[in-house]
């Protein structure tokens, strides 16, 4: 392991926005965000794989009276996030190391009000489909997660992916699909509700004339 990755990792280990395996906080704030983490009653948005946290950190800014996390598996990424949120003096941003999977022994019923799922990994093989975001085992911990209402949000630039998800959630007992486009930027209507702010992949791809696909929908 590098030095850089090693000094990230380390520095990650004495930050208080940032929750990962080996801190007391980890698997210890089931239910108690709110309270505990953000110290307030602020509804929380999480973003799942947020990657280095431009969308996490660009919405925490636009949203004061709101509470954001970003979640990814990758130490060095969220090191990004939280340097990023640091620097702009954001108190309403937090950072979480864990994999997807284990949404639920990381929140409780109803605690979370909006989930964005931001240029995840298409996983294009079919053998992968499991391992896709918007499969129904995940939707399925983000309806138990999330509160009567909720929204989830997705922002991609793979059409086999977005026609995967819309199918997949189009299928769901009780989901309901509020929005969706194959070309975000050309939907004078959508693009506000979609948000403007740009990772580095929308633009990456935008900048290569690739449509941006988005997504919104409700589970229950």
């Amino acid at each position: 392991m590098g030095r850089i990755k090693l000094k990230r990792f380390s520095e990650n280990a004495e930050r208080a926005d940032i929750v990962e395996p080996g801190k007391a906080t980890y698997q210890q704030l089931v239910g108690r965000w709110k309270t505990d983490f953000f110290k307030n009653q602020n509804p929380i948005t999480l973003e799942v794989g947020c990657g280095k946290g431009d969308y996490t950190v660009g919405l925490a800014a636009r949203y004061p009276e709101r509470n954001f996390l970003g979640l990814d598996i990758k130490g060095d990424r969220i090191w990004i996030g939280s340097t990023k949120a640091q620097t702009q003096g954001l108190t309403n941003v937090g950072f979480v190391r864990m994999r997807a999977l284990d949404l639920l022994d990381h929140f409780g019923p109803g605690e979370l009000s909006e989930i964005w799922i931001t240029f995840p990994d298409p996983r294009p093989r079919l053998g992968d489909a499991k391992r896709r975001l918007t499969a129904p085992r995940f939707l399925e911990r983000y309806q138990q997660i999330l509160q009567p209402g909720g929204l989830v949000h997705l922002k991609t630039d793979d059409e086999a992916l977005f026609d995967y998800s819309l199918e997949t959630v189009q299928q769901r007992p009780g989901a309901t699909v509020l929005a969706h486009t194959k070309d975000l930027y050309a939907s004078a209507e959508l693009l506000p509700h979609a948000e403007d702010i740009q990772t580095h992949y929308e633009k990456r791809f935008r900048a290569e004339g690739i449509p941006i696909k988005y997504l919104q929908f409700r589970l229950s």
